[in-house]
């Protein structure tokens, strides 16, 4: 457990990474205060938030619309230690953050959205935004209520210009870019037919692989959060036609489907992965996979083939969808 967590911290790190460079700016928090009255809520029923950096220029009617990462719960009880941070609720969060990257307005840092409409949605739910369960129980008074957070922040964004958009892009990076995945068609349903909509997911294609104990492991983790958070009414239903609704959550059942252009990009040597899917400390007792998986140069030609083997296959989706 402690060390999916110390995991799942370091993938946040290397997202925000990729944003935070030199050139960043602060952001301030706008709250969807109206999503409470319709059940929208992060995970201690807090309003959800959003950044937002307006455009200018040629850019006014174009949207980049980027999602925040940050792993997943899968039980109540990792649901109430998420709740007590940003990652659960929006009381927890900072007022400002650094648009940079890909969210700078600076021509010279980001020469393909800098004068575009720029929003930084931020990750409250621990489900990739599917979730929907009506009941709270007052016992532990956890909401679970992602997809009724996206459909809210949505809304709010149309409202502010975003249905006159020329151009649309749905961005995430980890889980975010995994929710980018998941409600790429959704995303696309909102705007009318003329207008061009895309979606690009930053190191969200998660795998479905045993581990090297032989275990099943992140298919039996998705498949708890997928029934704690009732997420089955909120994946593709493309997918859950076909498969249970926990191997729904992997985008190589499911993303063949989607109609709208995406576009993946994903380490062939995930890091993430290979420490929490392909080798976590619950299928390596005896940490014979520690030093490896700290460098991959430590990595025995034994533990690299184990990578290519159970990577390789997936892996060539990726390439077809960046590709077609």
């Amino acid at each position: 457990m402690v060390a999916a967590r110390m995991g799942q911290w370091l993938n946040l790190l290397v997202c925000a990474l990729i944003l935070l460079k030199a050139d960043g700016f602060n952001v301030g928090i706008t709250y969807v205060e109206n999503a409470v009255v319709k059940g929208a809520v992060c995970l201690d029923g807090s309003p959800p938030a959003y950044h937002f950096d307006k455009g200018f220029g040629a850019g006014i009617n174009n949207w980049l619309v980027h999602i925040e990462g940050g792993g997943w719960c899968n039980n109540v009880t990792t649901c109430l230690e998420r709740k007590k941070t940003r990652l659960g609720s929006s009381k927890q969060m900072v007022k400002v953050v650094a648009f940079s990257g890909m969210l700078s307005n600076k021509q010279k840092f980001n020469p393909d959205f800098y004068n575009w409409n720029r929003i930084k949605v931020r990750y409250c739910d621990g489900a990739s935004f599917t979730g929907d369960v009506e009941a709270v129980n007052p016992a532990n008074n956890l909401h679970f209520r992602g997809a009724r957070v996206f459909q809210a922040v949505m809304e709010d964004l149309m409202a502010k210009g975003m249905k006159n958009a020329q151009n649309a892009v749905l961005s995430g990076c980890s889980a975010g870019g995994l929710t980018s995945i998941l409600h790429c068609d959704n995303f696309r349903a909102l705007f009318p037919v003329g207008t061009k909509v895309k979606c690009f997911a930053d190191a969200g294609y998660f795998i479905n692989a045993k581990d090297v104990s032989g275990a099943s492991h992140i298919e039996q983790f998705y498949a708890q959060v997928v029934a704690t958070h009732g997420s089955a009414k909120h994946l593709p239903a493309s997918c859950t036609s076909r498969l249970s609704p926990g191997l729904c959550f992997f985008p190589q059942y499911m993303a063949r489907q989607i109609t709208t252009p995406l576009f993946i990009i994903n380490a062939a040597y995930d890091s993430w992965q290979i420490k929490n899917i392909l080798a976590p400390g619950v299928a390596d007792p005896h940490g014979t996979w520690h030093s490896c998986k700290l460098d991959i140069n430590n990595c025995s030609p034994t533990q690299l083939q184990t990578m290519q083997s159970n990577f390789q296959k997936p892996l060539r989706c990726i390439v077809f969808y960046l590709f077609i």
